[in-house]
């Protein structure tokens, strides 16, 4: 309640210097999302326009990736525009849009951790992966990701108490830290995400020391052995960046508890460097390492295809 009425002075404070701020801040959020959709839309036309992708489930769970984390991106830069612009929504509104970024953000890992179990399959169990890693498990397993995601804002919901006694159509200013104020729902966000994080990096170094372990036993096809080493790597870097978005409650808790000026400034910067860019960094490093998607996908640049000549 306090957090809340704070947002609510602030937002309340005709100051010119503040607009002109929270302008700019919207003009840095904007140009990176725009750039992240345009090579969003570019992997995505790449992935459907090739049978190999899309029938196979390696890159099934790589364009789940990137729908899901432009899911995630879209629905916070909409909440926080709609905070710095003191646009108030009805409560069940704003719930939507907590719940659908909060889903989201736990699926991202939960799909690093299945993408590098599909390459310790196709590495140390190279006769039955065609067999475990079928597209259509994949969109079955996809399904139960996004179920096991909503579980811990079901539960949030909960222990909240009944929707019943709050008056759902009422206008409020929309974030995530007002929602999940108290105490004990703050505590239940942190044991959840810590569990899933635990979980997902535990399985990533496992797979990576089961393929590294097996490089070293296997003489024939090293390169592939190899090649399937660094992508787990590469999970494991895009897990980093996912972790980053996870220190931000702490960070966020520990600016807004110190008694300086600037501190909605420092809180922006730390809301860009740890929840909206390693989500833009992430699927984008994906794409562009895989040799494969990279050769297609350059020929779908408007740039690159009008240079290519009909044969």
């Amino acid at each position: 309640m306090d957090n809340l009425t704070f947002l609510h002075e602030n937002a309340t404070q005709p100051d010119f210097t503040l607009t002109a701020v929270t302008v700019f801040k919207i003009c840095v959020v904007i140009p990176f999302f725009c750039i992240f959709m345009y090579s969003v839309i570019l992997m995505l036309y790449t992935f459907y326009s090739q049978r190999q992708f899309w029938q196979s489930g390696r890159y099934v769970l790589f364009a789940h990736m990137l729908v899901s984390d432009t899911i995630h991106l879209l629905s916070s830069i909409v909440l926080l525009l709609l905070f710095k612009a003191n646009v108030q929504i009805p409560f069940v509104y704003c719930q939507l849009l907590i719940f659908i970024s909060n889903v989201s953000y736990m699926v991202t890992p939960i799909n690093l951790a299945t993408m590098s179990l599909e390459r310790y399959i196709a590495i140390c169990n190279p006769l039955r992966h065609a067999e475990i890693c079928r597209v259509e498990r994949c969109w079955i397993v996809i399904l139960m990701f996004w179920i096991v995601s909503c579980v811990p804002f079901i539960a949030h919901i909960s222990l909240e108490g009944p929707l019943a006694d709050k008056d759902i159509y009422s206008g409020t200013l929309c974030r995530k830290q007002t929602a999940n104020s108290p105490p004990s729902q703050k505590l239940a966000n942190v044991i959840t995400s810590g569990l899933c994080f635990a979980l997902v990096a535990t399985t990533v170094l496992y797979t990576y020391v089961r393929i590294l372990l097996e490089t070293r036993k296997v003489r024939a096809d090293k390169a592939s052995a190899r090649k399937a080493l660094k992508t787990v790597l590469l999970h494991g870097i895009q897990l980093g960046l996912c972790m980053l978005s996870f220190t931000y409650p702490v960070t966020e808790d520990i600016i807004q508890r110190q008694d300086i000026w600037f501190k909605d400034h420092i809180g922006f910067l730390n809301y860009f460097s740890f929840m909206l860019m390693p989500r833009f960094l992430s699927p984008l490093i994906y794409g562009v390492r895989d040799e494969t998607f990279k050769k297609h996908m350059k020929r779908n640049l408007p740039c690159y295809s009008s240079k290519i000549t009909p044969e």
